[in-house]
């Protein structure tokens, strides 16, 4: 596949310590992406690199213990529905942290997400209540920039959210499907989730590709 570097930006989601082996809300494996996107990095392939991070205050919206209620409920919140995970990459905290191997010092934008208290983002370009934007597809239409290409954790949830939005904000969404790792919970979700994308026009592709 050609990549337009002028016209290209590399969107590397939440691959945070919390979502590592390990992590309060492990992905599995999620660390063996690492390796593959920094040789991607090394390729300079695109116009731009952007980091984005989950980045909690205590007792977010999102956490089970502030609900005193079980991890993977679903409750009903002013902003709609909210699945109840694990305290996970709280602000300023080795758990929010991206992983040590990952090479952050070739990205030229992080954005944090779901800093307030009672919201949630999934999104690179949205908060969950929908309204709330992140800025970041303001940043890269200035550019000029049209060809987003995603990788990070997990598939099924964060990368999915962002690239979907990519596609409904007029972005060319393509999915680097084997630098991201999926929570697959429950069984079959990440499957479902990839015949979503390729429905809505992203397209899914393998690092070799490029």
């Amino acid at each position: 596949m050609e990549v337009n570097k002028e016209k290209s930006a590399f969107i590397i989601v939440d691959v945070q310590n919390d979502f590592c082996s390990g992590g309060a809300l492990e992905v599995k494996n999620g660390e063996e992406v690492v390796p593959d996107i920094n040789v991607l990095l090394q390729r300079d392939l695109f116009g731009k690199v952007i980091f984005t991070a989950d980045w909690h205050p205590v007792n977010h919206v999102s956490f089970a213990s502030t609900h005193h209620r079980k991890t993977l409920e679903v409750i009903e919140t002013r902003n709609g529905l909210q699945t109840l995970w694990p305290d996970h990459c709280i602000e300023n905290t080795e758990g929010a942290a991206f992983h040590p191997f990952l090479g952050v010092e070739k990205g030229d934008l992080i954005i944090r997400k779901g800093r307030g208290k009672n919201l949630d983002s999934y999104s690179a370009f949205f908060e969950n209540d929908r309204k709330t934007s992140t800025g970041l597809g303001g940043y890269l239409k200035e550019l000029g920039i049209t060809d987003l290409y995603f990788s990070g954790l997990a598939f099924d949830w964060c990368v999915f959210f962002s690239a979907m939005d990519a596609v409904g904000s007029g972005f060319n969404a393509i999915v680097v499907e084997d630098l991201t790792r999926a929570v697959n919970f429950p069984e079959g979700f990440q499957a479902e989730k990839r015949e979503e994308l390729v429905k809505a026009g992203v397209s899914i592709i393998q690092s070799e590709e490029l």
